[in-house]
C-alpha cells in the first residue's frame, strides 16, 4: 500500500484540521496492518495481552460506528463484535477465517462514518445521541476520536514490530 499520507493542511480552521488527522490515522492503521497474512492479523505476539493486529482493526470499527453513527447521528446498531457473553469480543473472538472480512468491514465503516459525519456541521451544539445519559459535541466526539487512534495505533506499532520486525511512522 503506498503512503500518501500528508501532515497538512497546516493552516486550517478547527474542523478541517480535526477531520484530517482522522483520515491521517484511518490511513495510518491500513498502512501498519499491509502485508499480513489472515494468521499474521490474528496474533498475539505479547502476552500476557489479548492484542494483535485485526483485534484493533475491529475495536476501532466499532469504535467509529459508536461515536459517529450512535452518538453523533442517534442511529440504533448492533456492536458488531462485543456480546453480552463476550463484551470483548473485538479482541478475544478473532480468527484467522474472517480476519480479511473484517478489515473490509472496516473499510466499508468508514465510508459510512465519514459521510455521516461530514453532514454534521455544528461542532458546538449537541449531537443526537447521548454518552452515558449526557449530551456531547462534535467537537467532543472528533477529538476523542483522534486521542483514541493514536493510542491504538501506538499499540499496533508494538504488535506489529513483534510479529515481522516492521516498524514505520
Amino acid at each position: 500500500m503506498d503512503d500518501t499520507r500528508r501532515f497538512g493542511p497546516m493552516l486550517a480552521g478547527e474542523r478541517e484540521t480535526l477531520d484530517h488527522w482522522i483520515d491521517f490515522y484511518r490511513e495510518t492503521l491500513l498502512l501498519k496492518i499491509d502485508g499480513l497474512d489472515a494468521a499474521q492479523l490474528c496474533e498475539r505476539p505479547l502476552p500476557p495481552s489479548a492484542l494483535s493486529p485485526i483485534g484493533l482493526v475491529r475495536h476501532l470499527t466499532e469504535v467509529e460506528a459508536y461515536w459517529l453513527r450512535e452518538v453523533t447521528l442517534g442511529e440504533d446498531l448492533p456492536d458488531y463484535y462485543c456480546t453480552q457473553a463476550s463484551p470483548d469480543g473485538d479482541f478475544d473472538d478473532v480468527d484467522p477465517t474472517t480476519a480479511l472480512a473484517d478489515v473490509e468491514r472496516y473499510r466499508r465503516e468508514m465510508k459510512v462514518t465519514r459521510g455521516g459525519a461530514a453532514g454534521w456541521t455544528d461542532l458546538d451544539g449537541p449531537v443526537r445521541g447521548l454518552r452515558h445519559g449526557e449530551q456531547v459535541n462534535l467537537r467532543w466526539i472528533l477529538t476523542h476520536l483522534i486521542e483514541e487512534y493514536a493510542r491504538h495505533l501506538g499499540h499496533l506499532d508494538l504488535v506489529r514490530e513483534a510479529i515481522d520486525g516492521r516498524v514505520g511512522y
